[in-house]
């Protein structure tokens, strides 16, 4: 298995085709595996660079709770660059993966030719903050108590999650056997290190207004948490695009993969010709 060395953990990846590097950040329920329509479709005209975030095996679970956060997401990614010679790449995350890949951006811009951020913003919205936070303690110690089945079926049926269900079952069913795979050590530690400890979306407007590279963000209209916070960064990055799916939720990659892929080609063909334009106020 290839891997590559990150602060604290090696990480596995996966690499098809070649062309300009895409680089794919997954969410915090999925792994690598999530994005395999998109490999297909991609990997085409590209080089496809998937990897799974430390505590999803077969990348390490670091035992050490403070391996674990938001900054060790931003760098795993330049890691994963790094390792594989990739000076620039274009980034596309979903969910725990949209945030990284968000920051990455700010963090590393001379790197990113290209930022897709879709269902990104759990936990941000100012107005539900404190709930996302009381709750956050209960979701990390469900992991080591309840176990992967229980915490899986019950996050495949979310609000958010259960219209995969209802459109493309066999699609739910690998998801959900996916889900329930995973390291009940990583996914706690995880949950505890990054997702809670994250600050707001909203917390980095103004280095937002900054931001100059092209930057595509989706969302499910169904995916309610994130909905607001995409329209915050819609109006904050000057080189942003809305695309916002009808009838959706929140892993859009997997539940409409034909829409997504189709919308991420679109922009990446215009940001590659120099066509996505970012607004002046």
């Amino acid at each position: 298995m290839p891997f590559v060395e990150a602060v604290g953990a090696r990480l596995f990846y996966e690499e098809t085709g070649s062309g300009h590097p895409i680089v794919f950040v997954h969410e915090f329920g999925a792994d690598h595996r999530e994005w395999e329509t998109q490999v297909r479709f991609f990997s085409r005209g590209y080089r496809c660079i998937t990897y799974n975030a430390r505590g999803y095996p077969p990348s390490e679970v670091p035992a050490d709770p403070n391996l674990y956060g938001w900054e060790f997401a931003v760098a795993d990614i330049a890691a994963i660059m790094r390792g594989l010679a990739i000076p620039k790449a274009h980034l596309i995350g979903l969910s725990m993966g949209g945030y990284a890949v968000l920051q990455f951006g700010l963090k590393h811009p001379q790197m990113a030719s290209a930022i897709v951020a879709a269902g990104a913003g759990t936990g941000s919205l100012p107005a539900t903050r404190e709930a996302w936070l009381k709750e956050a303690p209960e979701t990390v110690r469900g992991f080591l108590d309840r176990g992967m089945e229980a915490m899986a079926e019950e996050m495949a049926h979310s609000p958010t999650r259960i219209q995969l269900k209802h459109k493309d079952p066999r699609g739910w069913s690998e998801f959900s056997d996916h889900l329930k795979a995973h390291s009940a050590e990583g996914m706690s530690r995880t949950m505890a290190g990054y997702q809670a400890k994250r600050p707001s979306l909203h917390d980095f407007e103004d280095a937002f207004r900054q931001m100059r590279m092209p930057v595509l963000l989706a969302v499910g209209d169904e995916d309610e948490p994130c909905l607001e916070t995409n329209l915050m960064l819609k109006r904050a990055i000057p080189g942003a695009g809305l695309w916002i799916c009808p009838n959706t939720g929140h892993a859009i990659n997997i539940e409409e993969p034909v829409a997504f892929n189709t919308e991420v080609q679109a922009f990446i063909s215009a940001a590659e010709a120099g066509r996505w334009r970012p607004w002046v106020r």
